[in-house]
């Protein structure tokens, strides 16, 4: 790989490097704290003297890692990740394969890394990095990761369910009814009642000023969730529900602590654990404060197969997920997608990923070769015929383009990517699990809870109460656990549940009394204030 027929590489006095590559080095020279890549290859050789590397203060400005199977990403994601941590930078690694958690170990010397680290004038030597551990509703080694049916919002479930747009609606109106009712969704169990009450002859009347909620559309919404929780969904609603905070905690040494979400143990439910991951950030989102670009990130989060986020998603939905990844950058988060091509990943989402980390490319089929050209123009100009260069790369190299410190894409670097530091493979099952039991969050998530909710008090419910008692004039009848965002009670809606405008005709149509309103946001969840 190297220069083009049409680009001849004449000697350039000044450097032992061809002129076209001594340009492509300086774009990578940066003055301030950054991350180092691996080293520049011209014309098949890597040359130690060319740093490829991306500036820390720009990985706020979201990235994508993409290559075919085998070619290396998660290699490339943990290090990374290794490089942020040792800046105290925190990072989110979702793990699917079961093999990441190895960072939390110090990496075996060997012929393989000795020879990797020669090439790139790297100075290796094994280094383990803080670590936290977690799982899906505890299915597999880890901390229980979980949300309330509540937190986790219509928006999202929806996509989980796979419902359409009309039954997407419906689901919002059954939760804009339970967070004005104090009708708390916890399990998937209370969001059944709740759908089953509203079409009762008890609860039908309920709805019956925004519209009410077909039977048929109840039936399709409650078979979903049968089906959902036959899978073994179950699990990951519930509480105690995590506190997405915990993601920015850096070790008592500085280090940014790595988060390791391990998905192999829930690998036969891509949407869920896609969708799930779209819940943590959009979490993150609504929770976080703004703060602008600061000289490093407070938060890195890589998001891998992100194609399963983006397959079959609606317009409404796209558009949540782009805004969210275009604002969530001023709250001091990064944002990763990792995926196997750039064509996953939909354009308005693609524009925003400044940092480009691309592995190679197959092309053994006319779709290949399609995919193949259509990813040689999202990258700058450059030197290199980059068709060629994408076929050939081998293992641990890739084609980096990333934002410089003034904001502007460096030049198209092929490169051979330096070796992690910490394990390259997964740490032994018996030392993970002692590492969870000993985490300062064990205790606090390990044991589920399942308090009064929904399903209790609808089940308490006689055939006289047509619905849950308002409060009580000075009095508020509210849960266990404090929900921010309520409305004081009044004679019609204020404020929509969901913050896009899914359903704000239907805001305008409600006259009836709403005890309190639990403010939304884009997807519509809703952020309690934890302790």
């Amino acid at each position: 790989m190297g220069p083009t027929r049409d680009n001849p590489s004449p000697a350039d006095p000044g450097s032992s490097l061809p002129a076209p590559a001594a340009e492509i080095a300086k774009g990578y020279a940066f003055g301030g704290p950054a991350l180092d890549l691996g080293a520049l290859i011209w014309d098949g050789t890597a040359h130690p003297g060319a740093p490829v590397r991306i500036p820390l203060a720009v990985l706020n400005r979201h990235g994508l890692v993409a290559g075919a199977t085998g070619t290396g990403k998660t290699k490339t994601l943990q290090l990374i990740a290794e490089q942020l941590s040792a800046q105290g930078v925190p990072v989110f690694l979702a793990d699917v394969k079961g093999d990441v958690s190895g960072i939390s170990a110090p990496g075996v010397p060997g012929e393989g890394v000795r020879t990797r680290a020669a090439e790139v004038g790297q100075e290796w030597a094994p280094a383990a990095f803080p670590a936290e551990f977690y799982a899906l509703g505890g299915i597999g080694t880890g901390i229980p990761l979980r949300a309330t049916v509540t937190d986790f919002g219509p928006v999202l479930l929806a996509k989980v369910l796979g419902l359409n747009r009309t039954q997407e609606q419906s689901l919002g109106l059954v939760f804009h009814y339970a967070d004005g009712k104090g009708l708390e969704l916890v399990d998937l169990k209370d969001l059944r009642a709740v759908v089953a009450f509203l079409v009762s002859d008890e609860g039908r009347p309920e709805l019956k000023g925004i519209g009410g909620l077909s039977a048929q559309t109840a039936g399709v919404i409650l078979r979903s969730l049968t089906a959902f929780e036959q899978e073994g969904a179950g699990p990951f609603f519930g509480e105690p529900e995590f506190d997405t905070r915990e993601l920015l905690r850096t070790a008592p040494d500085g280090r940014g602590t790595v988060s390791v979400l391990e998905l192999s143990a829930v690998q036969d439910k891509p949407r869920l654990f896609s969708t799930f991951l779209m819940w943590l950030l959009a979490d993150l989102f609504h929770g976080l404060p703004e703060v602008g670009d600061l000289e490093r990130p407070g938060l890195v989060f890589f998001f891998d197969e992100a194609h399963l986020l983006f397959g079959d998603a609606s317009k409404a939905f796209l558009e949540a997920v782009t805004q969210t990844v275009r604002l969530i950058r001023s709250k001091g988060v990064g944002v990763f997608f990792v995926t196997q091509s750039p064509r996953d990943v939909p354009p308005d989402v693609l524009g925003q990923l400044g940092n480009r980390v691309q592995h190679a490319l197959r092309a053994f089929t006319p779709d290949d070769a399609k995919a193949l050209k259509a990813t040689v123009k999202t990258f700058p100009v450059s030197p290199y015929d980059l068709e060629e260069v994408l076929t050939g790369l081998g293992t641990g190299e890739a084609v980096v383009t990333v934002l410089g410190e003034r904001g502007a894409p460096t030049p198209v670097a092929a490169t051979r990517l330096r070796a992690p530091a910490s394990l390259m493979g997964p740490v032994d099952g018996e030392a993970l699990a002692a590492a969870v039991r000993a985490s300062g969050l064990h205790e606090r998530y390990a044991q589920a809870v399942d308090r009064e909710s929904a399903y209790e008090k609808l089940s308490s419910r006689t055939g006289a109460a047509a619905a849950p008692a308002p409060a009580a004039p000075g009095r508020e009848t509210a849960p266990e656990r404090p929900t921010a965002g309520r409305e004081k009670p009044g004679p019609s809606l204020v404020e929509q549940v969901v913050g896009s405008g899914l359903f704000r005709s239907l805001a305008r149509s409600v006259g009836t009394q709403i005890g309190r309103e639990i403010t939304r946001s884009l997807f519509g969840t809703t952020r309690r204030r934890r302790r």
